[in-house]
């Protein structure tokens, strides 16, 4: 008889749907979490599938087993396949990296994210890390750089020589490192990074639908728009405020506050 690997028959991530909150979860443990392109399919389709869904305000990201993700699967780079999700290579590495939605994504880092791993982490909106996680850009020392948004986001999210100091050494940082310069926002115990992850999530979860996507929306893309006192960031931050002061939620709010109640979204 044929044996047939675990891995074979088990998709490459999952999503679990936990109220209001989506779980996706890297699921080769076996590999680290190591991304290949059927991985970066089955988030990339998982992200998209949160997008759609009004029911889902709030994404947790995390892996299965030992390790968070351990970055590019080196065996497929080695036999010269692609990592990307075929089709969908405009979402990135692991389906994520280049991937926007306007919802809020948060990681729960829940061991090693090395190279792609810590790209991963730089690309949601909030990280929680078990006090075990270490992140690094060990790129440089396997003939690479961090492309996958490495070198480009770290330094838009720690200090400029701390990022050159990833950068540059492959040194990583462990999570209470990573707190205290700003990478993560929460250090749990040791096992605990989802549980403490979805608790944000659920936080997160009780603001308003429209309020909160306006909110990311802007804060990711003002960078794009130069200094703060420029025209046009004020004229985007206007089109959004009126989207959403004249929203039913907005008159939910004030209602809810009124009559000290929590509040009731309908997202529009």
């Amino acid at each position: 008889m044929t044996d047939v690997s675990t891995e074979a028959v088990e998709p490459a991530a999952t999503m679990e749907r936990l109220g209001g909150v989506a779980l996706i979860t890297f699921n080769r443990p076996r590999a680290l979490n190591a991304v290949t392109a059927a991985l970066s399919t089955a988030v990339g389709e998982a992200l998209e599938e949160f997008a759609a869904d009004p029911e889902l305000r709030v994404a947790v990201v995390t892996g299965a087993g030992r390790a968070f993700c351990a970055g590019m699967d080196l065996k497929e780079a080695a036999a010269g396949r692609s990592v990307m999700a075929p089709g969908h290579e405009d979402w990135g590495f692991a389906g994520l990296v280049n991937h926007f939605v306007d919802k809020p994504v948060i990681a729960a880092v829940n061991g090693f994210a090395l190279g792609g791993g810590t790209e991963i982490a730089l690309a949601c909106d909030l990280v929680v890390a078990d006090e075990n996680a270490q992140f690094g850009l060990p790129e440089v020392r396997r003939g690479l750089f961090a492309a996958a948004g490495g070198v480009l986001r770290l330094p838009r999210q720690v200090p400029k020589k701390i990022a050159l100091e990833m950068a540059l050494t492959g040194k990583p940082l462990d999570a209470a490192e990573a707190e205290r310069w700003g990478l993560v926002n929460r250090v749990a115990a040791a096992g605990k990074s989802v549980e403490v992850a979805l608790d944000l999530a659920e936080v997160v979860a009780a603001g308003a639908p429209l309020a909160l996507r306006a909110s990311k929306r802007l804060i990711h893309h003002s960078e794009a728009f130069g200094p703060d006192r420029e025209r046009a960031i004020w004229e985007e931050n206007s089109r959004e405020w009126q989207v959403v002061r004249d929203s039913d939620d907005a008159l939910e709010g004030a209602r809810a506050f009124a009559e000290k109640r929590a509040p009731v979204w309908q997202g529009r």
